[in-house]
């Protein structure tokens, strides 16, 4: 099983004794403990490094660990720009980057973002899919462009990524209309499921869309979005877990809990736990550690380290 972490952008994890440049260390340090991903989240509403920008100035000092986006929203940056933005970062990476996207939460998470950036909240997950069909149609070498919401007749010669075809593109999302979605169009789904039953029906779901549009049923990848805290005392990883995500979304960790994947506890907790989204059919997890400062994170990705040895979490007689 693959396992990454997400580089803590957020000023909140590196404030206030960090430095965001030491960020570069963190991703250095991720690659020397074998994690085999480096992700980062895309937001407005909070302080953060912006995601391509981290993505760029980690490549060069990377050799081969994936670099990611968990997820980018699309819709919300003019999407030739974006198109460029993704084949340079793949090209600096040489061939490294995957590029999960999302059309954003409702309410409070979701509609301001759209607000910033003078974009309608109304019909995002069709805006986000032609998003996309530009960017591959860009990196193929077309010269013309017709959609609903973004038409272009002359096209210039764009920037082409490292691989041929471009870099990889995940959905994340559990309706069943993006599970359809992500069978029909994309390279990988990374949701983030509070229930591994929940991730199981939902990877069949995939793939039936996969197989219906006549794709093989391995076509997507089956990732996963999971926070993580690991500590020798339980509650002690549940308190730090509750103000990690009240830090990060006004809300306590119980509400937290019936919406997003949480594995937190002891080393063996954790390990069960993410064992269980294995057996659910779960192949690269993408790990949030919970963590309230840069010390902290660094502790995290050492204990998450020595929990990712293959015993530890891919079932018995799992290839």
């Amino acid at each position: 099983m693959d396992i990454g972490v997400f580089l803590p952008t957020g000023r909140d994890q590196w404030q206030p004794a960090g430095d965001p440049r030491d960020l570069i260390g963190f991703a250095r340090r991720a690659e020397e403990s074998g994690f085999t991903s480096l992700f980062v989240n895309d937001s407005l509403l909070t302080p953060r490094i912006e995601p391509l920008t981290m993505l760029a100035a980690v490549a060069p000092v990377t050799g081969n660990i994936r670099l990611g986006t968990g997820a980018l929203l699309p819709v919300l940056r003019r999407p030739v720009q974006a198109a460029q933005a993704l084949a340079s970062v793949d090209l600096l990476s040489g061939g490294r980057l995957t590029v999960a996207v999302g059309a954003g939460f409702p309410g409070r998470f979701g509609q301001p973002l759209h607000e910033l950036s003078q974009v309608p909240w109304e019909r995002r997950f069709a805006r986000l899919d032609e998003t996309v069909a530009l960017w591959r149609a860009l990196w193929a070498g077309a010269t013309e462009f017709r959609g609903e919401f973004h038409s272009f007749p002359d096209l210039p010669p764009a920037t082409v990524p490292f691989r041929p075809s471009g870099p990889p593109i995940w959905l994340g999302g559990a309706t069943p209309a993006a599970l359809a979605r992500t069978g029909r169009h994309y390279d990988g789904w990374l949701p983030y499921p509070p229930e591994p039953a929940d991730y199981a029906t939902g990877l069949a779901a995939v793939r039936k869309a996969a197989g219906e549009a006549g794709r093989a049923p391995d076509a997507v990848t089956p990732a996963l979005f999971v926070n993580v805290r690991i500590d020798a005392d339980p509650e002690a990883a549940r308190r730090t877990m509750d103000a990690y995500v009240r830090s990060n979304y006004g809300l306590p960790l119980e509400e937290v809990m019936q919406i997003q994947a949480i594995a937190m506890g002891t080393p063996e907790q954790v390990a069960a736990a993410l064992r269980r989204y294995r057996e659910a059919g779960a192949e690269h997890l993408v790990a949030r550690l919970g963590a309230l400062d840069l010390a902290g994170q660094y502790e995290q990705l050492e204990r998450l380290a020595d929990l990712a040895r293959p015993a530890a979490i891919t079932p018995p007689g799992s290839p």
